[in-house]
């Protein structure tokens, strides 16, 4: 079963393709697939009980998401978290972000904006009691409804591989560097922003937005000071050993 909103899927109603992405970018998000890992298809195919086409199909698109690394007979290996890249690329999902929120603040229709308030409503009820691995499964279905709201269909393909990125690094923070912080602060920033959209305040959605990059920007510096860098590139534990 598949979760989105906090209901389970069936997996079923999917295309094989797309359930074995949509299990693959989440082993990735939960480190369950652990950055710099070395693997191939045939691992993959036992972990998610898929056949070799879909997985195949899965693997090339988090390639060019630049999620995976396809190595000519060399097999797969699992993008490691670098830190100083996707700081980088922080700075261009804000941008991306803003123009996303301002376009579905201004076009949300009524059906875009129940499902937002309804997604309110899940949150102040249980936010602070999900885990960070549920609370990135809603945030994925957050995160499609606003792309959905602009009427553009080229903007969930295009940020798609970002929020994975950035998923993996609010994982990482909240399971390994702040442990005990809870979600409080991280369900906030987002309650404030989709409540922006569905109303059709466009600057305080945007105001929003830039507030829930800068507070993911601060886990960076957390990250870097408290987790052991081998946990961002498992091959680093090898070159240390030897």
């Amino acid at each position: 079963m598949a979760k989105t909103d906090g209901k389970p899927t069936p997996i079923r109603s999917l295309p094989l393709a797309e359930q074995a992405y949509d299990r693959l970018e989440e082993l990735i998000v939960d480190c369950t697939l652990r950055p710099g890992q070395s693997l191939s298809i045939n691992d993959l195919q036992t972990m998610i009980q898929l056949g070799r086409t879909p997985i195949h199909q899965a693997v090339s698109r988090l390639s060019a998401d630049t999620l995976i690394v396809v190595r000519p007979r060399h097999g797969l290996r699992i993008a490691p978290i670098d830190l100083t890249r996707e700081r980088i690329l922080l700075g261009l999902r804000r941008d991306m972000e803003r123009f996303v929120v301002r376009l579905a603040a201004e076009r949300s229709g009524p059906t875009h904006r129940n499902q937002l308030l309804h997604i309110v409503r899940m949150l102040r009820d249980r936010g602070e009691s999900m885990d960070i691995s549920a609370f990135n499964r809603l945030d994925r279905r957050i995160d499609q409804l606003l792309a959905a709201a602009t009427g553009e269909p080229f903007i969930e393909n295009t940020l798609r591989p970002l929020h994975t990125i950035f998923r993996r690094v609010g994982w990482v923070y909240h399971n390994w560097a702040a442990p005990h912080e809870g979600l409080r602060s991280t369900v906030e920033s987002h309650l404030v922003m989709i409540e922006a959209v569905a109303d059709r305040r466009v600057e305080d959605a945007v105001a929003a937005s830039d507030h829930l990059m800068s507070f993911m920007d601060s886990m960076f510096q957390v990250i870097e000071r408290e987790i052991d860098p081998a946990l961002l590139d498992c091959t680093l534990e090898t070159q240390l050993a030897s």
